[in-house]
């Protein structure tokens, strides 16, 4: 998983849309809720197997998105220390999440890329790879897209990034028209559109984070 996508708004305000693709096989995601872990409040929809969520926000102001794997597909091994998910939880609590990305223990960890917002002071946008190093990149504020490596190639990568700027082209940047995009855009092949669907995995759920001024809005939308 997933498709992920970032709109800024202006003003320190942004959505963030994630399309989450898993195998159909999969137990279902608990809906978005707010939870108390680390005596920090977490707000996320729940992995419904590990726990741990692929999207939250946190009363840190912060935001972090995950996708499976790094730059480049992996292949998958039986054992895995922890779940990705559960690392997301685990930095969405952290007090400061530069040093907590920093300093992170992630030793047998699979592959994974997480999008992190944070809006204590100005507004920012990180881009976090773990493919066996951390790399670490500071994002301006336009807009971006991702698509999970272990699911679509390079070349899947490329046609989405087109769609994603013909799409800026011809729509309104903001939650309402980027969440159609998320619905709606592709060339008709399932398996490669935006809402995605193969023999045993595909697009299960979109959730939508918005930030307008001190309001974070989160919607879930369960794809059947």
């Amino acid at each position: 998983m997933c498709t992920v996508t970032y709109l800024p708004l202006g003003e320190n305000n942004f959505v963030l849309t994630s399309s989450r693709d898993v195998p159909f096989l999969r137990k279902k995601a608990l809906l978005p809720k707010t939870y108390i872990e680390n005596g920090v409040a977490l707000q996320y929809p729940k992995d419904g197997e590990a726990e741990g969520t692929w999207i939250g926000t946190s009363d840190k102001n912060r935001l972090i998105c995950l996708l499976n794997g790094g730059f480049e597909n992996h292949e998958q091994q039986k054992f895995y220390a922890k779940s990705r998910g559960i690392i997301v939880k685990e930095l969405l609590s952290a007090t400061n999440i530069v040093e907590a990305y920093t300093t992170i223990d992630l030793k047998n960890i699979e592959p994974f890329t997480l999008v992190i917002v944070d809006w204590n002071t100005d507004l920012v946008l990180v881009e976090f790879v773990w493919d066996g190093k951390k790399h670490v990149r500071n994002l301006s504020q336009k807009a971006h897209i991702w698509s999970s490596s272990t699911l679509y190639s390079n070349k899947m990568k490329r046609m989405r990034e087109e769609w994603f700027l013909h799409w800026q082209e011809q729509n309104p940047l903001d939650g309402k028209s980027i969440l159609k995009f998320h619905q709606k855009t592709g060339i008709g092949n399932p398996t490669v559109d935006v809402i995605m669907k193969r023999s045993k995995v595909g697009t299960v759920s979109i959730t939508q984070v918005q930030k307008t001024e001190n309001n974070i809005e989160m919607t879930y939308q369960e794809i059947n």
